[in-house]
């Protein structure tokens, strides 16, 4: 049986994939816009051709030593592992539940369409599909910023905000398959803003990417600031707006992680997503805000950025995948 797998990262803009193997070693990632508002079959066939055009391809898979080791395409492979965006029924494969980032995603069965779409590639291989976070959280776990320990909170502070728990090296998917969904926790910095969801109050109404940039405009920032990432460069100039709402959106997320350490005690927690690479206007808040809820027991833990960047999801995909077939 080959021992390298295809691990993918889905998300509503991009799709990301590249070959892994057992041990770690990660080939060329490659990408595709993700043909969101297309509908899943668009979706589906997306990543089904980029599945093929990395196994076509194979590439350099460089270990975490270092050492890399050339494979020639295509790549016979034992598994494919996708991280997708929506709740996962994990049994099935399945999207219970999702937003509108992927137009129609709930119900789509993820598992069946990509192995009837790569039966030639895969063959009897293992398909699996789990949530992005939980993927992201699988990755920092194998190699990244919490490697080596036993019990860990994820946390994505990007589009969405999302968390994943990992208990002896494994997401806890819980009863519902929703663990983790902390962006729908309930936050007293979030009263009377609607979560994408639909429901008013949720974390995600202010501590998202997307929200951030609505609070600065709500606070009577300038209507030609198109995005979040204008707000935070905005924020780093001096703007006092910008830095208002980038440091109340901070603080929201801080308290909503707080209470997730509380409630858990993690060893490690790991942030990332694209806030989380915002700078200290962001994070310096975030962490003080957290720290400021914390009983003392809990004062020194660990609270640490993402090391594995986009390729995080990737390789907890496929680690998944890996892990399935034994």
């Amino acid at each position: 049986m080959s021992d390298v797998v295809v691990g993918v990262d889905l998300g509503g803009t991009k799709t990301a994939a590249a070959l892994v193997r057992a041990d770690g070693a990660v080939g060329p990632v490659r990408s595709v816009p993700t043909p969101a508002t297309a509908g899943p079959e668009a979706v589906l066939d997306a990543v089904a051709g980029l599945v093929r055009d990395v196994v076509a391809h194979g590439g350099t898979l460089t270990a975490p030593d270092g050492t890399t080791t050339e494979l020639s395409g295509p790549v016979a492979v034992s598994g494919l592992g996708v991280g997708t965006a929506g709740v996962v029924d994990t049994t099935t494969g399945t999207i219970l539940s999702a937003t509108d980032a992927i137009r129609g995603w709930t119900g789509t069965d993820v598992r069946g369409g990509l192995r009837a779409r790569l039966g030639d590639v895969v063959g009897e291989g293992t398909v699996t599909v789990e949530n992005d976070v939980d993927a992201h959280a699988g990755g920092e776990v194998w190699l990244g910023a919490a490697a080596g320990a036993d019990s860990v909170l994820m946390v994505a502070v990007g589009t969405g905000v999302g968390a994943s728990v990992v208990l002896g090296g494994r997401p806890l998917r819980g009863a519902h398959h929703v663990a983790g969904e902390l962006g729908h926790q309930p936050s007293p910095d979030a009263t009377g803003l609607r979560c994408g969801c639909g429901r008013p109050g949720h974390l995600e109404a202010l501590g998202s990417g997307p929200a951030l940039h609505r609070h600065y405009l709500r606070l009577g920032g300038d209507a030609a600031v198109a995005d979040t990432r204008e707000v935070c460069a905005r924020a780093a100039a001096g703007d006092e707006v910008a830095e208002r709402a980038v440091r109340e959106s901070a603080v929201a997320v801080g308290r909503s992680v707080a209470g997730a350490v509380t409630v858990l005690d993690p060893a490690v927690v790991v942030v990332g997503g694209g806030m989380s690479q915002a700078g200290p206007l962001w994070w310096g808040p975030m962490d003080a805000a957290l720290r400021a809820e914390l009983i003392e027991p809990l004062a020194d833990i660990p609270v640490r950025p993402s090391a594995l960047g986009p390729v995080a999801a990737v390789l907890g995909a496929a680690r998944t995948a890996l892990d399935a077939r034994d």
